[in-house]
């Protein structure tokens, strides 16, 4: 496939060259986006949502959306932003261009970048991340690095919205896991519940800045 058909994507070869496994590789691994498990709460989260998925399709994006993490060097910061596009050139490659957007459009901070609406995928997965008991989600998410990078980036997101109730605000703000958590999740479902049939996201806040796409 050539270059996704979406601008301010900047071509960046290369990287690190030490041996450190990187966060969104551990992540897909055996963390919060493990591809062993979380198309299975996406799968659900779809279910609750819309209903049974009898299109294959759909099933092939739950399986491939966020297999892009592999190699990332961090997840909401540049490098994992960019995670949309491996999915989305599987998808393509396989069903065409509506499947390759369907797939990078679950990323509510790349939409919001790039002026395009979330696909129903994004509702899903975002629904997927409150299905996620604590008890799993924290054990994980801690185990690979990544639990400490998405409470800075929350806190620091939230500060700059205006869509957090105070109670969420200050849920996030707190340095127990797993009340941060809980206020992260009840903003997220509310969240899916005023988007999950798509349009304008007014609640996202996206930083102007450059992804970057390894090798790409």
């Amino acid at each position: 496939m050539g270059n996704p058909p979406w601008p301010g994507t900047p071509v960046i070869v290369g990287g690190r060259k030490d041996t450190e496994v990187r966060a969104g590789t551990k992540s897909v691994l055996f963390g919060a986006h493990s591809w062993w498990l979380h198309p299975f709460f996406v799968s659900a989260a779809w279910c609750r949502l819309y209903g049974f998925p009898w299109d294959v399709r759909v099933w092939a994006a739950f399986a491939v959306h966020d297999l892009g993490y592999w190699g990332r060097n961090d997840m909401d910061g540049p490098h994992g932003e960019a995670h949309v596009l491996l999915g989305g050139r599987i998808m393509g490659f396989l069903f065409g261009e509506f499947w390759q957007s369907f797939t990078v459009r679950h990323s509510r901070y790349w939409a919001k970048r790039m002026g395009l609406p979330v696909s129903r995928l994004c509702a899903a997965d975002k629904l997927a991340f409150v299905l996620m008991p604590a008890w799993l989600y924290l054990p994980m998410a801690r185990a690979t690095g990544e639990l400490s990078e998405y409470m800075q980036k929350s806190a620091e997101r939230q500060a700059g919205g205006e869509r957090f109730t105070a109670e969420e605000s200050a849920m996030i703000s707190s340095s127990d896991s797993r009340v941060w958590l809980q206020g992260l999740q009840s903003y997220t479902r509310r969240w899916v519940d005023r988007h999950r049939d798509g349009g304008e996201d007014n609640w996202t806040v996206a930083e102007q800045r450059d992804v970057v796409a390894l090798g790409e």
